[in-house]
């Protein structure tokens, strides 16, 4: 067994022990589940399902297929195979049969849909073996969304260069207003600096303009985005990690005016954002302080509460922030009691992004940064946007 799968199984057990859970019964089929690379790596080219079966007491076991079997390489984990379904059915029944309750990558209602990964036939059959399935939500986010020290330096070092990138991006624009810069060519030259500093594209970035900013995933196409004049309100939303293997993500948004002052309406938004940014931060901060844990939703209501009770409401249309990871959007807790209700606990070792956004149909405004929360308390690991960027018009 490799020592990071050695750690996640005695975190899940010390997880379980805790919390009355006698396994944990993590399924697969054809990469369905990200869980399963998370605790035992990627296996290639996986045909058939399988199953890592983590006892609270005893040694784990992986279940596959004669077909796949041999593509394991944990060498120290005892490995059960089947040819057929029926026994595939015995042996998953008889590992079961000292255990009353079992956690799965289940949601119940898929009230969180990031969790709920296994398909209703399969909880189903799982069930048939005697045992209650209740949700590992809160289970593999303590046994496998805590960071390292190294993985935490990798997410900071990728934020330091998504800030670089971004006021880089601000005067790009403003050196190119003669030639009619569009968003697209902006979106470009992002990409550009990606390829520059090593980091990974996936999609995005989001550079728009106006009423485009009030959209908060637009991206601009080559032939369908705006030329970027003076008057104009800029938001750019740009993410990446580093090409090196197991580096965190890092994801901000910034937003900026083409000119030489902002107007009243705009700075009103704006000042609004960043002011449910910074009261969710405070939140966290004092909670910490009387060594209290959050839950997502909670997080989500303080920000939520700030802007409705500014009269904007209705214009904050998403949730309050998604957790990083390996993935821009990853498998721990979000901030979120309006897509979703999540009752996860923010807990030391996770980093999340805090994002509230008011879009108005002119335009909208998200101020993003991410956040690590450490033993000491929560700590913002990219740069807070305190004004709008102003780009000088000559």
């Amino acid at each position: 067994m490799t020592q990071s799968i050695e750690n996640t199984v005695l975190k899940s057990k010390e997880f379980m022990s805790a919390n009355h859970i006698d396994g944990w019964l993590i399924y697969d089929y054809r990469y369905s589940n990200p869980v399963m690379e998370d605790t035992i790596g990627h296996v290639q080219n996986m045909t058939r399902p399988y199953w890592f079966w983590i006892p609270v007491n005893g040694e784990p076991l992986i279940l596959s297929s004669t077909v796949d079997v041999e593509r394991f390489t944990q060498n120290n984990i005892t490995k059960l195979s089947w040819s057929s379904r029926v026994e595939m059915i015995d042996i998953l029944n008889e590992t079961l049969q000292t255990a009353k309750t079992v956690a799965m990558e289940y949601s119940p209602n898929c009230e969180l849909p990031r969790v709920s990964r296994v398909d209703a036939g399969t909880v189903e059959l799982v069930r048939q073996a005697g045992v209650e399935v209740v949700s590992s939500a809160d289970l593999f986010q303590y046994s496998t969304q805590v960071w390292e020290s190294t993985e935490l330096e990798s997410h900071k070092k990728a934020a330091r260069l998504l800030t670089k990138i971004v006021h880089e991006a601000f005067s790009y624009i403003g050196d190119n207003l003669s030639n009619k810069v569009t968003e697209f060519q902006v979106a470009e030259f992002i990409r550009s600096r990606f390829i520059e500093e090593n980091m990974i594209i996936t999609d995005g970035p989001v550079v728009a303009t106006n009423s485009h900013s009030s959209d908060p995933h637009y991206e601009p196409d080559k032939n369908d985005c705006a030329v970027i004049k003076i008057n104009d309100w800029v938001l750019i939303d740009l993410w990446s990690n580093l090409s090196e293997e197991g580096s965190m993500a890092a994801d901000i948004t910034w937003t900026g005016y083409i000119g030489s002052e902002v107007p009243p309406k705009n700075q009103l938004i704006f000042d609004l954002v960043i002011g449910a940014r910074d009261c969710t931060l405070d939140y966290l901060t004092t909670a910490h302080r009387e060594e209290r844990l959050v839950k997502g939703y909670e997080a989500d209501k303080v920000a939520r509460e700030y802007i409705y009770n500014a009269g904007y409401g209705e214009y904050f249309k998403h949730r309050l922030g998604h957790s990083i990871g390996k993935e821009i959007h990853s498998n721990a807790v979000n901030l979120d009691s309006y897509e979703t209700y999540d009752t996860r606990n923010i807990i030391p070792g996770i980093c999340f992004s805090i994002e509230p956004g008011i879009y108005l149909p002119e335009f909208g405004v998200r101020s993003e940064i991410d956040v690590f929360l450490s033993k000491d308390g929560p700590i913002p690991t990219t740069e807070m946007q305190r004004s709008p960027v102003i780009i000088e018009v000559n």
